[in-house]
């Protein structure tokens, strides 16, 4: 694995305190260098290539593979296929718990979705074994394939996202509604987006005996490990994984993908380590995506500004044999204070792969929505959108009844709509142009998140020599989690960065939970520094009872660890090197293991969320409809900020995000056929940097007691949840039209 170095080189002190700087990303050396090691990088002694076929069909059977041509081509070594493939422990089709999610392994002729896999083939070279796929030539029994939200038969989930009701309500909403003076009543749709990552899902297996070693990126080493444990059959301490470096995940890569299953299966087939790398368009399907939602919204408002009722009733969409239904109606239970709030769901089932974890799951669908919504409410009630916000904002979770830190978001709307210029915003729309004249106009959204905390463990030794080592299975998609852990870790045990080793990134480590949520540092963080406070408990222990040492009998009076040194609490010149307690001791290093997790008194009292607010400046093009945006402000509260710079990065890649939501991103489903027609980076637009030319972000100061005790919040997510309405807000501003169904086209405006 790939060596990162965790120095920076004219770091500044700030109170001898790693966390708080804006260390610069090591891992991205390596990466732009070339000498990060991503899974496809790796070629073990004798390795084969695998590929898979994938069918063309969105519903049906596949009632003949012409594997007599496949194996007839030269470099192919086998076929695997429905008749063929090697046993497995368990069905795929078998869930034992709600996180775990159905599998196409080829264990039958069945066809579920465009791109599901229905062979593989396994050469010596990658492009033997591509010719090979394509001899195979697929003959189907093909069934009219279920297509779009009114595409079968409605029904009501059980529950929608990881376990929420698809019913909820407080207040009266229909008799906040009659008592309304102004009264909001609009549908938006949000399309089917996929999971794009630099880094196509892939998986370099080996097997000695029953022991499987597997290069593969993943969101969450343990979650792997035991899922591919039981459809083995073998111990999860069988299974090691490798994952230094993710080319991003987004929530797709935090289970395995069916396709690397078949990896592992093609290894164990021919005893030979195999390669198998998903290409591009194979990846709409049997990865996850984000489903589509249809969202009825109504909202009702007081004459003097105060909203009285919200409703939102989403239809969303699942596969024909699994269950993850997109949240997105939920996102109206945590940002405004309406007495009354009901949200509700209904589903279809359609011929696609199972929807999945996709950045913001729910948050990204429903605040675009309801942002939009409280706009056009605001508009009914003749009021600045940032007056009716500020009005309206919750200073408690509406259905729960948990108090947030909500003062925060009064902060980021302040000094947001301050930087931005937003006292200069005229009301009525269509009232500014620029120079060339382009129409301009200024939007604005609440952004929102939960601050999400999952379970970890970690690892902190210190060293004769005064260094220290810290080992958590942590993972990295690029969004600095080696870094800014590292930082977490060496304040914990009380030395420089330059002083500390870190490892992550494999399986054989402490577990550091799921990397997902935007819960990652606050979990894995958490580890390291109890682990941190664990070790330097045994060190002053050691310390404590040494009659040689300036501390001893301090026991009871405890220490503070900065410097390479124990120091006493309540008497700052007795000191003591980390080196010299360890040295009289007789010991190399100590170590010790420190485990986080949620607190549920906690979580029981309070609703833990991180909030912020987006500006959004778009010019559009009166007589061809072009919109750009042209000018983005977020201000942000997320609890302890560990590295500005990190986190700005996140903020950036959010907003940006946002923008895609709001202007680019969806997928094109042929009807008849059900297959995604613009399956490849070339037809599925994102932004690029041409499209986003100004983005500024603030870190609003936020103390909250309650999420841990670092006070960590995530980042990752909240910055698509306002930056979406807000784009969509500023193109209204602009044109003076409503758009309600995303992306925004240049046709909605001719």
């Amino acid at each position: 694995m790939s060596e990162i170095g965790l120095s920076e080189n004219g770091r500044r002190a700030r109170h001898g305190s790693n966390i708080g700087q804006p260390l610069t990303r090591r891992d991205g050396v390596l990466k732009v260098t070339g000498a990060a090691t991503y899974a496809a990088d790796n070629h073990p002694d004798g390795m084969l290539y695998a590929v898979v076929a994938t069918a063309t069909i969105a519903r049906g059977r596949v009632v003949s593979l012409n594997e007599a041509a496949a194996r007839a081509h030269p470099g192919v070594v086998e076929v695997m296929t429905a008749a063929n493939r090697p046993a497995l422990a368990s069905d795929p089709d078998e869930k034992s718990n709600p996180f775990m999610f159905r599998l196409d392994l080829l264990q039958n002729d069945r066809v579920r979705y465009p791109t599901q896999p229905i062979a593989v083939v396994i050469a010596q070279t990658l492009e033997a074994a591509s010719e090979g796929a394509m001899l195979l030539e697929p003959r189907y029994e093909a069934e009219p394939a279920r297509t779009g939200l009114d595409g079968a038969e409605v029904f009501t989930p059980p529950s929608v996202g990881v376990g929420n009701p698809a019913f909820a309500e407080t207040g009266d909403v229909e008799a906040g509604f009659a008592e309304a003076d102004h009264r909001i009543e609009a549908t938006y749709e949000t399309p089917a987006q996929y999971h794009n990552a630099m880094e196509p899902h892939s998986v370099v297996a080996s097997w000695d005996g029953d022991q499987l070693s597997l290069d593969m990126p993943s969101q969450g080493l343990a979650i792997a490990q035991g899922r591919l444990a039981g459809l083995f059959g073998i111990a999860p301490e069988k299974i090691h994984i490798r994952s230094p470096f993710l080319g991003g995940g987004f929530g797709s890569k935090g289970v395995p993908a069916g396709p690397q299953v078949l990896g592992i299966l093609a290894a164990r087939m021919t005893g030979r380590p195999v390669k198998l790398v998903l290409r591009r368009e194979q990846m709409f399907g049997p990865v996850g995506h984000r489903a589509p939602t249809r969202q009825r919204i109504r909202i009702g408002v007081s004459g003097d500004g105060a909203l009285r009722s919200i409703e939102n009733h989403t239809r969303t969409t699942s596969s024909t044999f699994d269950d993850f239904f997109e949240p997105a109606a939920d996102v109206a239970h945590t940002l405004y204070a309406a007495p009354s709030i009901r949200t509700s769901y209904e589903a279809v089932r359609l011929d696609t792969g199972t929807p999945l974890f996709m950045r913001a799951p729910g948050e990204a669908t429903g605040s675009i929505a309801l942002e939009s919504a409280i706009d056009e409410a605001a508009e009914a009630a003749g009021l600045d959108p940032l007056a009716f916000r500020l009005r309206n904002y919750a200073e408690v979770e509406p259905i729960s009844g948990k108090p947030f830190s909500s003062k925060a978001l009064r902060e980021c709307y302040r000094q947001g709509a301050e930087r931005f210029g937003w006292s200069r915003r005229p009301l009525a729309p269509r009232a500014m142009r620029d120079e060339q004249g382009l129409l301009v106009g200024w939007g604005m959204g609440t952004a929102t998140f939960p601050a999400l905390m999952f379970q970890a463990k970690a690892r902190a030794t210190i060293r004769r020599d005064g260094t220290g080592l810290i080992e958590t299975g942590a993972h990295d998609m690029g969004q600095g989690a080696w870094t800014a852990l590292a930082q977490i870790g060496a304040d914990a045990i009380g030395l420089s960065m330059d002083e500390v080793e870190f490892r992550a990134g494999t399986s054989d480590l402490p577990d550091a939970g799921i990397a997902g949520g935007s819960g990652h540092t606050a979990t894995a963080g958490m580890a390291l520094h109890q682990a941190g406070v664990a070790v330097i408990a045994k060190l002053g222990e050691l310390a404590a009872r040494d009659e040689r040492s300036p501390l001893f009998g301090a026991g009871n009076v405890g220490f503070i660890a900065q410097g390479g040194q124990l120091v006493r609490r309540d008497d700052a010149s007795r000191t003591e090197s980390f080196t010299a307690i360890l040295e009289r001791a007789g010991l190399d290093k100590i170590e010790a293991e420190g485990q986080a997790s949620a607190d549920g008194a906690a979580q029981e009292a309070y609703a833990m969320h991180a909030h912020g607010a987006v500006f959004a400046e778009v010019k559009v093009d009166p007589e061809l409809g072009q919109i750009r945006a042209t000018r983005l402000v977020g201000a942000f509260a997320a609890g302890r900020v560990i590295n500005p710079k990190l986190v700005q990065s996140q903020l950036f890649g959010g907003m940006i995000w946002g923008v895609s939501f709001a202007l680019h991103e969806h997928a094109v489903v042929d009807r008849r056929s059900g297959r995604v027609m613009n399956a490849d980076l070339a037809e599925y637009a994102i932004p690029v940097n041409a499209d986003v030319p100004s983005l500024e972000t603030i870190l609003v100061h936020e103390d909250d007691p309650h999420v841990n005790a670092l006070g960590i919040k995530g980042v990752g997510e909240i910055g698509i949840t306002g930056t979406g309405g807000a784009v969509a807000n500023a193109v209204w501003h602009a044109t003076g039209r409503r758009i309600r169904r995303f992306p925004i086209t240049l046709a909605d405006l001719l």
